[in-house]
């Protein structure tokens, strides 16, 4: 900006008693010429400008201010949520002259987390900053730093990055542990986290959530840390993400959305998938507002005159169409789930069934009492389809063992009413094994979120064995530890078939009244476990007619 461009625009905006406002692209073309009032400016939608989450929008602002104030509040939180090349502020005094240049830029990760620097006052006439190599210096950082995580990402390929925000009445020691499940959750889905960011409050803004404060301390650490996601721990409501998606161009998920998607990816049986796509219409369908414009109002013909159906109703009949015959495919599946739990009864095998919270071990305590290869990871809900394997044991015992999907705290509701067909298989159980992860350290809480669902599905009433997988993961001061906090619990390794002679006796002594187990006083361990442990036999469950779902026994 020359001197004499400078006086020009001094002079008009005195001259108006407004302020005027220049949007400049970095080859110094005004992009957009705005006018404003005496007290502000009013930055319309500039949404067709470059949109890159790692990098800046290519428009620097530059405004006037008719008195001796430099950069407000309002002009750093524009400087933030439009991600600007920089933001600048020419003063002008009451005879039209201009004065001094205030000027704000964006930084780049620092050890300070500073979110930008602000210069000024510097005279009007001794500006020299070359804004083209000064932004060029600022988006190489950050495409820097943006490699820097990408390289610390645990697993390959392109994954996105998202910034993980927790905003609760919690203390902030719970809400800590519960964004490190949901960083679990999104490693999951395949999303890595690029920073967390902790608020307690005494209660949440009905609007955005957080204050405008802390969301542009938000934007800067997603800037920074290119992320292109914001997700957040608490379950959003619909005005809350509309207002969120209008001061940010990053996409914004919540907790319920994430499960959802993990649901979607990990969904292989026609049972699962539909019931998935039934969890997903039922989150989308209360979201399902404001207008299309270019499909605003369908007219035309007889009966088709007046106002006619706006797009967004036809959107919603069509979801709540879809959720009907969604519904009506799940019931048929339920009521041949129950015809084969029938079957299951007349032959009069106890069904076991494993509960507990998700990546507890179940699918892989499964494997190893059936020498089974169901699929079993370190991940939160790797299994979400019901498997059924028959456990024989000596004497001609045999029980029916059942895997099914994990449960987590804060379950969405649309899931916990649309996997109502795949949890009704505990409703047959005679037994419960409840598996629990016994070195996490959020294990009370755990166990506690599994009994609480239990209880809001009226299964609390069958008997079940407490199972302190993982064992081996605890010193001896931790097994004390939970062996006060939980006496009645069963110490197992599901990896190591050795350990679950305890359990299999419990088991088979709730499964079996009047039974006992033989005395094997003088056999060596290996001789016990080959007598105690015979080889399985897959259960045929013949729930589903498609081919695709054979697979599904």
């Amino acid at each position: 900006m020359t001197s004499d461009q400078a006086r020009e625009i001094a002079i008009l905006s005195q001259g108006i008693g407004r302020q005027i406002a220049l949007l400049i692209d970095r080859q110094g073309r005004p992009y957009m010429v705005l006018i404003g009032d005496p007290g502000g400016i009013y930055i319309p939608d500039i949404s067709s400008a470059r949109r890159s989450t790692g990098r800046l929008r290519g428009l620097r602002l530059l405004h006037t201010h008719l008195s001796k104030e430099g950069l407000s509040q309002e002009d750093l939180m524009d400087l933030v949520f439009l991600r600007l090349d920089a933001m600048t502020v020419l003063t002008v005094d009451r005879m039209g002259g201009p004065v001094d240049i205030y000027e704000a830029t964006l930084l780049p990760p620092n050890a300070e987390n500073t979110p930008y620097r602000i210069t000024g006052p510097v005279p009007y006439h001794s500006v020299e900053t070359d804004y083209r190599a000064q932004v060029e210096a600022i988006e190489d950082e950050l495409a820097r730093s943006g490699a820097q995580l990408s390289k610390d990402a645990t697993s390959s390929g392109q994954r996105d990055t998202a910034i993980l925000v927790s905003v609760s009445t919690d203390p902030q020691y719970r809400q800590k542990i519960s964004l490190e499940e949901l960083a679990d959750l999104a490693d999951t889905a395949g999303v890595d986290s690029g920073g967390t960011m902790i608020q307690r409050v005494r209660a949440l803004n009905p609007k955005t959530i957080l204050g405008k404060g802390k969301l542009a301390e938000l934007e800067v650490m997603a800037l920074q840390a290119n992320a292109g996601v914001i997700l957040f721990d608490q379950e959003l409501t619909p005005a809350q993400m509309r207002n969120l998606a209008d001061v940010t161009e990053r996409k914004i998920l919540d907790r319920t959305q994430l499960i959802l998607d993990i649901f979607a990816q990990h969904a292989t049986s026609r049972s699962g998938k539909l019931q998935v796509e039934l969890a997903q219409l039922q989150y989308t369908l209360p979201r399902l507002v404001g207008k299309n414009q270019a499909l605003d109002r369908l007219m035309g013909g007889i009966g088709g005159r007046g106002p006619g159906e706006t797009k967004l109703e036809l959107d919603r009949r069509r979801v709540r169409d879809r959720i009907t015959r969604i519904k009506k495919e799940l019931g048929k599946l339920r009521k041949r789930r129950k015809a084969t739990r029938l079957r299951r009864a007349k032959a009069g095998l106890p069904v076991v069934a494993l509960v507990g919270y998700t990546n507890a071990g179940k699918s892989t305590l499964l494997n190893t009492l059936t020498q089974s290869e169901v699929l079993a990871e370190n991940k939160l809900f790797a299994t979400l389809d019901p498997t059924t394997r028959r456990l024989r044991f000596p004497q001609e015992q045999e029980i029916i063992l059942t895997d099914t999907v994990g449960f987590i705290r804060k379950l969405p509701d649309e899931l916990k009413e649309a996997f109502r067909a795949t949890l009704e298989e505990l409703e047959a159980a005679d037994l419960l094994l409840h598996v629990t992860d016994a070195g996490h350290p959020e294990l009370e809480v755990h166990a506690g979120a599994v009994e609480e669902i239990l209880r809001e599905m009226s299964l609390n009433e069958i008997p079940r064995i407490l199972v302190l997988n993982k064992w081996d993961s605890l010193d001896a001061e931790g097994r004390s530890m939970v062996k006060n906090i939980f006496p009645g619990g069963i110490p197992a390794s599901a990896i190591d078939r050795s350990t679950l002679r305890p359990l299999v006796s419990a088991t088979l002594a709730k499964a079996f009244p009047g039974w006992h187990e033989e005395p094997t006083a003088d056999l060596d361990p290996q001789a016990i476990e080959e007598e105690f442990f015979t080889v399985d036999e897959e259960f045929p469950d013949d729930i589903f007619d498609d081919e695709d779902d054979s697979s599904t026994t």
